[in-house]
């Protein structure tokens, strides 16, 4: 059990970080002196972020209900 919380961890703080610097990145794209683009291209790349953010949050959401057992 104890094993399963530090891979958890280690994992975590890896992907997290690997996340952050990635939504950096994509933030630099706002950059107009350096790119071009329109409101369209934009709102796909929020949505398809939103969408993947929504997931992430269900699944955790829906590991911890499991975690609890039945009650009544």
């Amino acid at each position: 059990m104890r094993d399963k919380k530090i891979k958890f961890v280690e994992l975590g703080e890896k992907r997290v970080e690997k996340t952050i610097n990635m939504l950096r990145l994509i933030k630099n794209l706002a950059n107009r002196s350096h790119y071009e683009y329109d409101k369209e291209q934009v709102n796909k790349i929020i949505r398809a972020l939103d969408v993947e953010m929504q997931e992430l949050k269900s699944a955790f959401r829906s590991s911890l209900k499991k975690d609890k057992g039945f009650k009544l």
